[in-house]
């Protein structure tokens, strides 16, 4: 597979929506016959563009109504300490999302908590205590504007 056609762009776009579709669901919205369908979906996910299914959980709901934006310096940036931090914060499930980032800083950390108290104990007991960090810095969210996992594909359309 090395370009993305209309059907296939449609079949992405309608899986980011509802990933839960019947493959008779899917192929109905895109305008192919279910087998069809099927075959590009399962090529789609072996090529690696589709790299799973979840559910998408609100985090307040679940008592997650902390989300923290974490800037993490590391004391050097060499490679082994570097893997070595990178490592450890995947192994982390509060830190949900996690960028090496160009500028200032060197991690830039999504983390989620309880509650105020809670993210304070963690930030003191494990992220100040990660391989290698020399600083932290943090900002909390006061609300979420926009928050989609959704990735925009219109750039794939070509023009003809």
């Amino acid at each position: 597979m090395n370009t993305l056609d209309k059907f296939d762009i449609a079949i992405l776009n309608e899986l980011q929506t509802d990933a839960r579709l019947t493959n008779a669901e899917l192929a109905q919205r895109v305008g192919l016959s279910a087998a069809p369908c099927w075959r590009r979906v399962r090529a789609l996910e072996e090529e690696g563009f589709i790299k799973g299914y979840r559910a998408e959980i609100d985090r307040n709901k679940i008592g997650l109504g902390v989300l923290a934006f974490v800037r993490l310096d590391a004391d050097r940036s060499t490679g082994n300490l570097t893997r070595k931090m990178e490592d450890a914060i995947a192994l982390i499930p509060e830190v949900v999302a996690c960028h090496y980032i160009s500028g200032t800083g060197t991690f830039e950390l999504q983390v989620v908590a309880r509650d105020l108290e809670s993210f304070s104990q963690f930030a003191r007991n494990v992220l100040l205590n990660l391989p290698n960090v020399k600083d932290m810095h943090t900002s909390f969210s006061l609300g979420e504007v926009k928050a989609s996992g959704a990735l925009p594909l219109t750039h794939l359309a070509r023009t003809k």
